[in-house]
């Protein structure tokens, strides 16, 4: 078997990485970098501020973590909400809102959606996820993998804003490797993301005057001419 048709752990790793990346950068239109470096720990853990975290079984198991300083959260939350088109000055300044955590939580389920289309696109590997869970919390909670799965690896890798905030991303995985058994022809994908990103950009267009900002849709900008 040559050793280049062999997919292990790493590559899976690197996939959930690039899916992270890409759509936190496509929903902030920022520059957010990870580290090429992979950290090996012990456990999976929430850390503060807001900690994210999520479970996924089928063709491989395991266990999301991704945990946000209060700094990077509010960038992200605030970068994305202006790149959809919100007034700024409608935005939360506490990490600790709701909206702060809704709008995370709604990036990181998109991010594990891309996860899922990019491992069964690469690998040929379905796999079910659960919703992600945020929690804004103020001290480390342990995070464990089902007992079903044995040797599972820990790994941790740092992630970055445009505005060098860190946050950090941790993998829980049964230990795997994929043996290609016969050469196959990937089909070309669409980016989904990005058609829902524009697509709700679209609609949630925003009217201010004196009275205020509010949103609007598009029978109504066509009635007003806009």
């Amino acid at each position: 078997m040559n050793q280049d048709n062999i997919q292990s752990t790493r590559e899976i790793l690197l996939i959930l990485c690039n899916s992270v990346r890409n759509v936190l950068s496509k929903a902030s239109n920022r520059n957010i970098t990870f580290s090429p470096l992979v950290q090996k720990i012990k456990q999976t853990c929430l850390k503060p501020d807001i900690g994210c975290f999520t479970i996924f079984e089928g063709g491989i198991s395991g266990l999301l973590v991704i945990n946000f300083s209060a700094e990077a959260s509010l960038e992200l939350y605030r970068t994305y909400m202006l790149n959809m088109g919100m007034p700024e000055n409608e935005l939360s300044i506490l990490h600790t809102s709701d909206d702060v955590a809704n709008s995370l939580g709604e990036l990181m389920n998109q991010a594990t959606g891309r996860f899922k289309n990019e491992l069964n696109h690469e690998f040929g590997v379905s796999i079910k996820l659960n919703q992600p869970k945020m929690l804004t919390i103020n001290k480390d909670i342990i995070i464990s993998i089902d007992t079903r799965i044995e040797d599972p690896r820990y790994r941790k890798v740092c992630f970055e804003t445009e505005n060098h905030h860190p946050f950090y991303l941790e993998l829980g995985i049964e230990q795997t490797e994929f043996e290609e058994l016969f050469p196959f022809k990937k089909q070309k994908q669409e980016d989904i993301e990005e058609i829902m990103f524009h697509a709700r950009k679209k609609q949630d267009k925003i009217i201010c005057n004196e009275n205020g900002c509010e949103k609007v849709d598009d029978r109504f900008m066509k009635k007003m001419g806009l």
